[in-house]
C-alpha cells in the first residue's frame, strides 16, 4: 500500500568528537564568617573615624585671646588735695579664630582692677574673624583722678615700696558665623602688671588665659 505522505528526511549525522572533552566540577564556595564579621567590624570602624574627624573640625571652640602689646603710656600720683592717680595703658589684644568657619564678634572688653576693684573699661567695636585668621584690637584705657578711699592705706604702702600690681582682664563675646545656627562664643585672658611708680614703667607682667 503506497502511502500519501512523503516520507521524512533522514536525521543528519554528527561525529563523534575526535578530541576529549574535560569536565571540571568546583566545590561550591562558603561564605567565612569571621570574614563577613570583620569585614563589618573595619566599616563600622571607618565611620566612626569619620564622625571623629568631622566632629574634630566642626566642633566650635571659643577664640583665643592673648596680649599682643601692653604699654604703660602715664601714670601720676596726685598727693594734694587728696591721694589718687592717672594711669593710661595702651592695649593690643591678638584674637585668634581657632575653627573652620568665620566668627562674629559683638564687642571686647579690656578692664582694669586694684585689689579686686574694677577702675574702668573700654570698650572696642564688632568686628569679624575670617576662618583660621587672627585679629588684633588696639586700645586705650585711660583713667583720670582715680581715687581709692576704701584702699587708701595699701594704696600707700604701695606707693612706699615703689609698685602698684593692677589687674586687667579682657573678654570677648560673640557668635559663630554660621547660617543655620546661632552658637555663642566667648573668650578671657587675664594679665597682672606691676607698675614702678620711679620711672612710671611695667616692671613685671604674667598674663594667662581662663
Amino acid at each position: 500500500m503506497t502511502s500519501k505522505f512523503p516520507d521524512p528526511p533522514p536525521t543528519p549525522y554528527h561525529p563523534l568528537p575526535t578530541h576529549p572533552q574535560y569536565i571540571i566540577v568546583l566545590p561550591h564556595y562558603h561564605r567565612n564568617p569571621n570574614h563577613l564579621f570583620l569585614r563589618r567590624y573595619i566599616y563600622i570602624a571607618a565611620a566612626l573615624l569619620l564622625i571623629a574627624v568631622a566632629i574634630f573640625f566642626l566642633y566650635p571652640s571659643d577664640p583665643e585671646l592673648s596680649f599682643s602689646r601692653l604699654r604703660l603710656r602715664r601714670f601720676k600720683i596726685h598727693s594734694f588735695p587728696k591721694i589718687a592717680f592717672d594711669v593710661t595703658l595702651d592695649v593690643t589684644v591678638k584674637i585668634r579664630n581657632r575653627n573652620f568657619y568665620s566668627v562674629n564678634f559683638k564687642s571686647v572688653v579690656i578692664s582694669i582692677a586694684y585689689r579686686g576693684k574694677q577702675l574702668g573699661h573700654v570698650i572696642s567695636d564688632y568686628g569679624r574673624i575670617k576662618a583660621r585668621a587672627s585679629s588684633y584690637i588696639n586700645a586705650t584705657l585711660e583713667l583720670t583722678d582715680v581715687c581709692l578711699i576704701t584702699d587708701i592705706i595699701p594704696l600707700i604702702e604701695d606707693l612706699a615700696r615703689g609698685s602698684i600690681t593692677f589687674d586687667t582682664v579682657t573678654q570677648i563675646g560673640g557668635d559663630l558665623g554660621l547660617v543655620l545656627f546661632n552658637i555663642p562664643i566667648k573668650g578671657k585672658v587675664s594679665c597682672e602688671i606691676v607698675v614702678d611708680t620711679r620711672n612710671e614703667t611695667i616692671s613685671h607682667q604674667n598674663c594667662y588665659p581662663e
